[in-house]
């Protein structure tokens, strides 16, 4: 195992800059996700770690190997593509010794870790199929396996889970947690799933048009995002953002610009009439009768919850309740957002607002 250092590394395509100065330390065993939207640059970052992307500047350290100039092969990783990357006229066996035989490892080594490797993903039984013969959970096995063999210092996974349906995603995310724990390997994964990185990651990466928004545990993220972005993308459904300006005085507030006014517990110091964003997570609402009048646009019922969208003052807000609502489309209810738990962010800039 080792860690990993990013020290100011920058991609280009010719002209086109897609990776900015991008800092960040992997400790050793450490679970890292880079998530963000598509073309934010995280992919291109994973592949500059493997070796299969060339860096335009900056430095790459494995461990305390620069490896800026090292070969993927040399680099002492092992991968996991989003497609899986199969052998189709291999066993699963031969899939996952693949590797060490071009290393011209001896067979009983190489029969040790398939064993070993089968073992800790229930493969025992799949070894003598081929790849058609599987499903694609299966086979994301063996492309784990594989890995898993190859005793790397560091594991990267490439959106592993894109083409698993939803029920199948949620057991190999507990699958690849459980994984994590017990190898203790540093790891890092690309995904633009915000639930995969917050319910898989020890520490997230936010990227967006190549730079690091920002950088954490996942529930510091999703407490205190220090941007518009990482509030808009942290968090599902995502938070919702109403416009408008501070009122300070002895009970502060904030007047949106379609002339509701929310509650705040407190203002920032010389902010009074400051042009604002009001941010408040959907399940961070309560049905109050002194609540403020919401009209309801849309009930949408999900057994252990409703999510609700509603409109204040013009201002279309989604809320979710543990409780089942009754009231229908244009009917009125009351709803609170609880103040301790509201963001405020600067209008101009889209930072936090201390």
């Amino acid at each position: 195992m080792a860690s990993v250092e990013i020290r100011d590394v920058r991609k280009a395509f010719g002209s086109t800059q897609v990776i900015h100065g991008v800092n960040i330390g992997i400790n050793d065993g450490e679970f890292v996700i880079l998530v963000g939207p598509s073309g934010c640059g995280k992919s291109t970052l994973l592949r500059m770690i493997a070796g299969l992307e060339n860096i335009s500047g900056g430095e790459i350290r494995i461990g305390e190997r620069v490896v800026n100039d090292v070969p993927p092969k040399e680099r002492d990783i092992a991968m996991v593509f989003q497609n899986y990357a199969l052998y189709p006229h291999m066993t699963v066996a031969d899939n996952m010794a693949f590797s060490m035989k071009l290393r011209n490892a001896p067979k009983s080594e190489i029969q040790a870790r398939v064993s070993k490797a089968a073992g800790i993903l229930g493969l025992e039984k799949l070894l003598d199929r081929y790849p058609r013969q599987l499903s694609g959970g299966q086979r994301q096995r063996v492309a784990m396996g594989r890995a898993i063999v190859r005793d790397p210092q560091v594991f990267l996974f490439d959106e592993p889970l894109s083409n698993l349906d939803a029920k199948l995603r949620v057991q190999m995310r507990t699958e690849i947690k459980e994984l994590h724990q017990r190898l203790k390997t540093t790891t890092v994964y690309v995904t633009h799933d915000q639930i995969e990185a917050m319910t898989m990651a020890d520490k997230i990466v936010v990227m967006h048009d190549g730079i690091v928004e920002q950088m954490g545990a996942p529930l510091e993220l999703y407490d205190r995002p220090a941007n518009l972005f990482v509030a808009g993308f942290i968090g599902s459904p995502a938070m919702n953002f109403v416009k408008g300006k501070i009122r300070a005085g002895a009970q502060p507030s904030f007047e949106s610009d379609g002339g509701g006014v929310f509650p705040l517990t407190t203002a920032p110091q010389g902010s009074d009439g400051q042009p604002a964003v009001y941010g408040i997570r959907p399940e961070h609402f309560q049905l109050s009768a002194a609540g403020l009048p919401a009209e309801v646009v849309v009930v949408e019922p999900t057994g252990s919850e409703t999510q609700v969208v509603a409109k204040i003052g013009g201002q279309e807000l989604v809320c979710i309740f543990r409780e089942r609502i009754t009231a229908g489309p244009g009917e009125t209810i009351r709803i609170a957002p609880d103040p301790n738990l509201v963001h405020l962010f600067d209008a101009q800039s889209g930072n936090r607002m201390s």
